[in-house]
């Protein structure tokens, strides 16, 4: 099927069960609901194999975005063929000493893990971590950059200039903040009763002043009840001051619609519309194939946006096998594997 006939951008994007398209996944490609896929550790053998994976399901639906969890630290679905990135903590870890040099180094590590993402085949890596570090979070934990909103918003925005110099873009994850909640959202929904002068003041700063340059943003499924009972991805609430106090322009992906933290949203076709009602422009469905077809389901009458066709990876994507060519790659490999 060429572009031209390949349905318009759904709003959901799900996942797939194995490291090869099974017979009855190209039909589920196909309709129109669905909008992008997104891989994780099952689907992944090695950079090569993801690509060759990323180029069966673009030979389905050219206009698909394909996107996986590629953080670095304990967040790598890719290990074969691609750098082992350190957390994003141990990125950031001399910056008190070494301001500038942590800051460059943050931004060539976005643009390594752009460019190999690119040559893996990717549209989006979800990067990165916005979330100021608390000190109780576990899930959070070494994925933040600092326990300093400025810190934050310092190597935060210099690694989204990597990305962005590699033509990736950047995802802004989980607003406005998972910080500072001990529970697991993956677990259970957790509940930040901090004051919002508080949360305005410590997490929501790297948003306010990274709106402009991010191209996405994921919202947390956490309740933050001094500003709303509901979770902030089905939050008119938040996701009105995203847009409206903060001026984001950009997509806002819910985060996965099967975790438990979006269970308080009811089924997943009433999850599904809450979300897209909240402000959600494409919805996370993941690890639960029934749900998935419930959400593509409950979105059958929804127009998708168009900001979504902005996300898709526009250059010239290059050789996995032609990184090792470029010296700045080369220099950033041995350094950053490393650290890690």
């Amino acid at each position: 099927m060429s572009q031209a006939q390949s349905p318009a951008m759904g709003p959901v994007m799900l996942d797939l069960e194995g490291t090869r398209l099974t017979a009855d996944e190209p039909d589920l490609l196909l309709r129109p609901e669905v909008g992008g896929v997104i891989l994780f550790g099952r689907n992944v053998e090695s950079a090569g194999q993801v690509r060759e994976l990323c180029d069966a399901i673009r030979r389905v639906r050219p206009n698909l975005l394909i996107g996986i969890d590629q953080e670095g630290g304990r967040v790598q679905r890719i290990r074969e063929g691609v750098t082992r990135l350190p957390s994003m903590r141990r990125l950031g870890g001399d910056v008190a000493h070494q301001p500038e040099a942590t800051r460059r180094l943050c931004q060539d590590t976005g643009w390594l893990l752009g460019m190999e993402m690119a040559a893996c085949g990717l549209d989006i890596t979800f990067a990165p971590v916005l979330d100021v570090d608390g000190g109780t979070s576990t899930v959070i934990a070494d994925r933040s950059f600092s326990s300093s909103p400025e810190t934050v918003t310092a190597l935060a925005g210099a690694f989204i200039d990597g990305l962005h110099e590699a033509g990736m873009i950047a995802v802004g994850k989980h607003f406005p903040g998972h910080g500072g909640v001990t529970a697991d959202s993956h677990l259970e929904l957790p509940v930040d009763d901090r004051a919002l002068e508080t949360l305005r003041d410590h997490d929501l700063v790297p948003f306010k002043h990274l709106a402009s340059r991010l191209d996405a943003v994921m919202p947390a499924h956490v309740v933050y009840s001094a500003f709303d009972t509901r979770p902030a991805g089905f939050s008119p609430a938040w996701l009105g001051m995203l847009r409206e106090s903060l001026g984001f322009k950009g997509v806002i992906f819910s985060d996965d619609l099967s975790m438990a933290g979006a269970a308080s949203a009811g089924s997943p076709g009433e999850r599904a519309r809450a979300a897209l009602a909240a402000g959600c422009d494409m919805l996370l469905v993941c690890n639960d194939r029934q749900a998935a077809l419930e959400v593509l389901d409950a979105c059958a009458e929804h127009r998708p946006t168009p900001r979504l066709a902005k996300l898709r990876f526009a250059r010239a994507r290059p050789a996995l096998e032609s990184l090792s060519a470029l010296s700045r790659w080369r220099r950033l490999h041995a350094h950053l594997e490393a650290m890690a």
